[in-house]
């Protein structure tokens, strides 16, 4: 009897059903579902940290945007024009309101509406971000794979070393610091670059090596680390052993398994370099969100403040979940629950 049963469901489709996936059992479906629900969560704690920290700015808006020498007249007539004086829950779902329906306000200072602030600053922010990110992965992944292989087997001690302690180096030092060194340097004392501002193509240069610096140290010894690693696996020594070539066993067999680590370092300090980028573009005066977020905070520009700093985040989010897909694409296991079967 038990036999026939199985034998039935076997050529029934229907008494198979049960087992067979539904489309929101897809190891995709359900990896979207999570990203999805993790940007939504960051959108909801983004939105209420920018409206609740913006007030904590010492000082008051309504007496910068009035101007100096305005009266006490004139300043609670300029709060109440900006809709300071309205309660904070009132604050809040106009500010929640507007971003829903992309208005992220105006300036106090200058009655421009915060989106064209930004999108007029943002490819300024771009510009040395991605490219601080290109030239960390094209040096910081051959250096780091260089260093281990040369060292391989405790060779070269003083290479690993001198390794060590100049990446350490490097990445302790803040970033005004090496901003302010570069200008010293490369600007003021040999005159090659110019010290700010954006006018020439050469103005990417010490902005985007003052952002590059540390994070290329940071993934340079990440990826020093995985090669000894990989180095050390059967697979590794099998090809050595197979005579297949140091350049065709380091790039098909030994690269390939340091992706996962790289994208995964290399999208979160993507992230990070949005913020950083205030620091840098302070030193160097370019024009990006980073010194639009700081003039708007030595005014008091609450719009503006809390437009730039819910855009950075959501693009951080966002380079972070880009990356996570990346990472599922190259290998379905990063999709987290996925069975082989899928």
């Amino acid at each position: 009897m038990t036999t026939t049963i199985a034998t039935e469901a076997s050529r029934t489709p229907g008494l198979r059903a049960g087992r067979r996936r539904g489309p929101a059992q897809h190891p995709w479906v359900r990896f979207g579902l999570r990203r999805f629900g993790g940007l939504l969560l960051s959108f909801a704690v983004l939105t209420a940290v920018t409206f609740l920290i913006v007030p904590l700015i010492p000082g008051d808006p309504a007496a910068v945007a009035a101007g100096d020498g305005a009266s006490a007249a004139q300043i609670a007539q300029m709060r109440q024009e900006l809709g300071l004086e309205q309660p904070l829950i009132v604050q809040f779902l106009t500010y929640f309101s507007g971003i829903i329906t992309l208005d992220l306000g105006t300036s106090f200072i200058s009655g421009e509406e915060v989106s064209q602030v930004i999108f007029s600053r943002f490819p300024f922010t771009a510009q040395i971000a991605l490219l601080a990110i290109v030239l960390v992965l094209l040096i910081a992944v051959p250096v780091g794979m260089g260093v281990a292989i040369l060292t391989r087997g405790g060779r070269l001690p003083w290479l690993d070393h001198g390794f060590n302690v100049v990446t350490g180096f490097i990445y302790a030092v803040p970033q005004y610091v090496m901003g302010t060194l570069l200008v010293v340097v490369f600007a003021v004392t040999l005159g090659w670059f110019p010290a700010a501002g954006a006018a020439t193509f050469d103005s990417l240069v010490l902005p985007t090596a003052g952002l590059m610096f540390g994070p290329a140290c940071v993934i340079a010894r990440v990826v020093r680390r995985e090669t000894a690693v990989v180095l050390d696996k059967d697979y590794v020594r099998t090809a050595r052993g197979w005579r297949l070539g140091a350049a065709r066993t380091h790039l098909r067999y030994v690269l390939p398994n340091l992706i996962t680590t790289t994208l995964t370092l290399s999208g979160l300090i993507l992230a990070a370099q949005l913020g950083g980028a205030v620091v840098i573009e302070t030193v160097f005066a370019w024009p990006g969100l980073g010194q639009g977020i700081v003039n708007a905070i030595l005014q008091r520009d609450y719009p503006v403040i809390r437009g730039i700093i819910l855009v950075l985040g959501l693009l951080a989010t966002l380079i972070i979940i880009l990356v996570d897909v990346v990472l599922a694409v190259i290998d379905p296991r990063n999709l987290g629950g996925a069975s082989h079967d899928a």
